[in-house]
């Protein structure tokens, strides 16, 4: 039974309470709802129906996703029933690839308030303004200065729907509660004339401030975070990379935070290379790796990796040896001048190259994985090089939105003549070459970060360490069937997503009670105490006015 204090058209503007059509007779007579909502009571069943027609009569996925958005401010129960109920269609429309579009045009098709926006210009009143927030026990706060969104760059004030999405899958694919999650804008400006000049931008007129005035507002948001929400951890989302990997670093062994492009995206890759390496029949430490992209994404992926490495036996230095990385201004190498402090462990003795095919063939890597974000980058002749040099050649294209993939699956297979093992940052659809089917996978953070989210969630966790992303990497890999393992597919199918998480989240949450990171009594079962705390889009029956009785 749920109480509440709020009555008639207060209770229809609660979004976490209404229950719109699906209300009791006895209900609407106790919560003064006669009349202001229509006389039936509508099952869940029903309610998803009437949702899945009006989705269906929506031209493009954007509409969708601004269909889906109200229906969230109106009925949030109804909107997790509908993405939960078919995670594989749904998923698409409110993150990735459809998110980046919805950011670009974020003040254009902005309805009303989501989480929080907190401008560098309320500097010394962070703490009170945490206090706002009519929730007070957040348990995770989604936080981004709008940077590097996805592949897009710095879209300011724009960038603010990507801590709202990332939350949602919290919920969506793991099971964490909505009501403990916080979408959070630092608003300290944006580089972007554009939007600088665009009359509906929601951000800032100015430019980006200095490093050292950006960080000391940072501090004393997270340091307020602390006193306001204790037991709140902070998720770091689309920074800029040297942000990303400073802050990150600033913070990590002092609070309980992380940042998904960093730790996120090394976890979901780390699985995709993993399990290559079985239809390889091979092992990670045997394998080569190149990298097209030497960003916080590249260099979180790059450290993950080698951590996983020397779990299995390297040194820190051999594990590094395995990995290039190259940029913009070519391969990194010992006689760059241009690298920044975390790049410089992989700036290995070669000679310097801005030829990537030519990097390939004297490399000779196993694997490339790109986090470029330049559409296109992996070319025919890149892969047909991989495979001179490769039976079966590793094809990691992870960047997005879709038009910034590296290259498409058709592309890999075509030009690898079906030897080329590949996923990509994005969903495509199964490809068919020379008689064969294959199963292209998405090595997307959502994988990932909810089920770390949900044993976080679940363990109370004080700090969030790289080993619970290595362990998270290899139960998303450890679920993929052997069979769908021959068709390509490195990930699982996004149709299980929240019964996978629930078994990653378990495992994630046995490694942070053995680091004795956990705030809460250990469970005798990890899975059933994973799933004590997760959420299930059922509307509370038998709601009641508060001191009407029962």
């Amino acid at each position: 039974m749920v109480s509440t204090a709020k009555y008639g058209i207060e209770l229809l503007h609660d979004p976490s309470l209404n229950k719109s059509t699906a209300f009791t007779e006895a209900e609407k007579q106790v919560l003064g709802l006669v009349g202001l909502v229509p006389d039936v009571t509508e099952t869940e069943e029903l309610q998803l129906q009437r949702v899945t027609m009006q989705l269906g009569q929506k031209n493009t996925d954007l509409d969708r996703y601004i269909y889906l958005m109200n229906l969230l401010d109106h009925n949030e129960t109804l909107f997790y029933r509908t993405v939960m109920s078919d995670p594989a269609r749904f998923l698409p429309i409110v993150y990735d690839p459809t998110i980046g579009e919805a950011c670009l045009k974020f003040g254009h098709i902005y309805r009303q308030a989501r989480g929080m926006y907190l401008s560098i210009t309320r500097r010394g009143k962070v703490k009170e303004i945490l206090k706002n927030w009519p929730q007070k026990d957040v348990r995770f706060i989604c936080v981004t200065d709008g940077g590097r969104i996805l592949g897009l760059g710095d879209l300011g004030a724009n960038g603010a729907g990507i801590p709202i999405g990332k939350l949602q899958l919290y919920t969506a694919c793991a099971g964490v509660p909505p009501q403990y999650l916080l979408p959070m804008y630092l608003d300290a400006g944006t580089n972007n004339e554009q939007y600088l000049h665009d009359p509906l931008y929601l951000g800032m007129r100015k430019k980006r401030p200095e490093t050292a005035d950006l960080y000391s507002f940072v501090d004393e948001f997270v340091e307020a975070v602390q006193e306001v929400f204790p037991k709140c951890c902070i998720h770091f989302e689309d920074w800029t990379g040297t942000d990303a990997v400073h802050l990150l670093q600033r913070y990590r062994d002092k609070y309980c935070v992380y940042n998904d492009d960093v730790q996120g995206t090394a976890g979901i890759t780390l699985a995709g290379m993993i399990n290559a390496a079985k239809i390889k029949g091979t092992k990670l430490k045997d394998e080569k790796y190149l990298f097209l992209g030497a960003g916080s994404a590249g260099i979180g992926l790059a450290n993950l990796l080698c951590s996983a490495l020397v779990g299995q036996g390297m040194s820190l230095k051999e594990a590094q040896s395995r990995v290039y990385m190259f940029d913009i201004n070519g391969l990194l190498e010992a006689s760059r001048e241009d690298l920044v402090d975390f790049q410089k462990q992989y700036a290995h003795q070669h000679a310097p190259t801005r030829d990537f095919v030519a990097a390939i063939e004297s490399i000779k890597p196993t694997t490339i994985i790109g986090v470029s974000t330049i559409g296109g980058a992996f070319t025919q002749k890149v892969i047909e090089s991989m495979s001179r040099i490769n039976e079966r050649p590793v094809v990691l294209a992870l960047s997005n939105p879709t038009e910034h993939a590296e290259c498409t699956p058709e592309q890999a297979y075509t030009w690898s003549k079906g030897k080329a093992i590949y996923a990509a940052g994005v969903q495509f659809a199964p490809v068919h070459y020379n008689g064969q089917t294959f199963m292209p996978g998405q090595a997307n953070n959502f994988y990932i970060f909810p089920a770390v989210g949900m044993a976080i969630f679940a363990t109370q966790a004080k700090r969030v360490t790289d080993e619970m992303f290595i362990e998270a990497g290899q139960a998303v890999a450890d679920q993929v069937p052997s069979e769908l393992l021959k068709q390509g597919l490195l990930y699982p199918l996004q149709s299980n997503i929240l019964e996978d998480e629930i078994q990653t989240a378990a495992r994630v949450a046995k490694l942070v009670f053995d680091s004795g990171l956990a705030r809460v009594a250990r469970p005798a079962d990890m899975v059933a105490f994973i799933n004590e705390h997760v959420y299930k889009p059922e509307y509370k029956t038998k709601a009641t006015r508060v001191g009407a009785g029962a």
